[in-house]
C-alpha cells in the first residue's frame, strides 16, 4: 500500500565497518541520521541493521523507525543492504533515500534538494565528487532489486537505465566519512545548526493523546505484515503495548481499526479494515501538509528574521 511520497533507508550492517553507535556530538550517527531523514519529511525510515544491532534497536526504539534484519555477515555489502530496503519499500512510495550510516553528517536542506529534483538516480555533488545520500525513483529501485552479479553499489547505479542527474550542493557531510575524525568535528556546529527545526509531532487526543506517531507506525506495518508479532518486532515495541494501543483507539474511534483473526504462535492474522486504512492514509496526509505548514512559518518567523538562527 502507498503510504507516503519519500521513503528512507540507512545501512548499518557490516559487522566490519559499520559503527552505528559512535557518539559524534552528545547523539549516536544512527539517530543524527534518523533525526536528518525526519526533519526532510521522509516516511517510513527503514535501519537494515546487523552491526550493534540490539543496541541500535534499543537507541532508536522510540524514534518510529522500521527494522530490517540482514543476513549475518562481517562485510555485508551496501549493495545488498539497498536491495533489503528496496525490497521492503517497493510500492510503498514514489522515491527512497538511500545512505550507509558511516556518512551522517548530510544536512537536511540536502535532502529537500534531492527531493525536489527530476530523475530516476539523484545523486549530490561537493565540489565536483559525488557522495551520499542517494535518491532512486521506484523504478529505478525495481531494478536494483532485480540485480544478479558480483558487482557492488557504484557498479550497478552506473548500469541503470533512466535518467540520471548529478545536483551540486553546499554540504560537505555528503562526502565526510567517521573515518575523518576531523572533518567529523569540523563540521558538528554547523551540522547541529542545520538539525534546528520545528518538532511538530501529530497526536489525536480528548483529555489524554489516544493516537502519535508511534501507533501510526504500528498501523503502517500491520498493514503491510498483517501479523501483530511480526509488527512489533519490526519496531521494537511489546506484544502486550501494541493491543492495549490497538484497543484504545479502537474505542476512541467507535470502529474497528484492525481485523482479528486467532491463530497459534505467530499470533494470527492481523490485518486493517478499510476504515483503518482510511484512517492511516489521511493521518499521513495530515501530517506532511502540517510538516510543511510549520517548516515554512518556522523559517519565515524564526529564521528569516532571524529570531534563531
Amino acid at each position: 500500500m502507498k503510504i507516503s511520497r519519500v521513503g528512507g533507508m540507512i545501512a548499518a550492517a557490516s559487522q566490519s565497518i559499520a559503527r552505528p553507535m559512535l557518539q559524534v556530538g552528545s547523539i549516536s550517527i544512527i539517530r543524527r541520521i534518523v533525526i536528518t531523514f525526519q526533519q526532510a519529511g521522509i516516511f517510513p525510515i527503514v535501519v537494515i541493521t546487523g552491526a550493534d544491532e540490539d543496541r541500535v534497536r534499543y537507541e532508536l526504539s522510540n524514534h518510529g523507525v522500521i527494522f530490517l534484519s540482514s543476513a549475518p555477515s562481517a562485510n555485508a555489502k551496501l549493495l545488498e543492504c539497498a536491495q533489503i530496503g528496496m525490497r521492503y519499500l517497493a510500492g510503498k512510495c514514489e522515491q527512497m533515500v538511500f545512505t550507509p550510516v558511516n556518512t551522517p553528517m548530510f544536512r537536511p536542506n540536502t535532502l529537500q534538494t534531492l527531493i525536489h529534483a527530476k530523475g530516476d538516480l539523484i545523486l549530490p555533488s561537493f565540489g565536483g565528487k559525488s557522495g551520499h545520500p542517494l535518491l532512486v525513483s521506484a523504478a529505478a529501485a525495481k531494478q536494483i532489486v532485480g540485480f544478479r552479479g558480483e558487482e557492488g553499489l557504484p557498479e550497478v547505479l552506473q548500469a541503470l537505465t533512466g535518467s540520471k542527474i548529478t545536483v551540486e550542493v553546499e554540504d560537505p557531510g555528503i562526502l565526510t566519512n567517521i573515518c575523518n575524525d576531523q572533518e567529523l568535528q569540523k563540521q558538528l556546529d554547523s551540522h547541529n545548526q542545520s538539525l534546528l527545526h520545528p518538532q511538530v509531532q501529530l497526536s489525536i487526543g480528548r483529555e489524554t493523546p489516544f493516537f502519535n506517531a508511534r501507533l501510526k507506525l504500528l498501523l503502517f506495518l500491520l498493514s503491510d505484515t498483517h501479523n501483530m508479532r511480526k509488527a512489533c518486532s519490526a519496531m521494537a515495541i511489546s506484544y502486550g503495548k501494541a493491543w492495549d494501543m490497538i484497543n484504545r483507539l479502537e474505542r476512541e474511534l467507535g470502529y474497528f481499526v484492525v481485523e482479528r483473526a486467532q491463530g497459534g504462535r505467530n499470533g494470527g492474522n492481523t490485518s486493517l479494515t478499510e476504515a483503518g486504512i482510511r484512517f492511516l492514509r489521511a493521518c499521513q496526509e495530515y501530517e506532511e501538509t502540517v510538516f510543511q505548514f510549520a517548516q515554512n512559518q518556522f523559517q519565515d518567523m524564526f529564521i528569516s528574521s532571524k529570531i534563531i538562527g
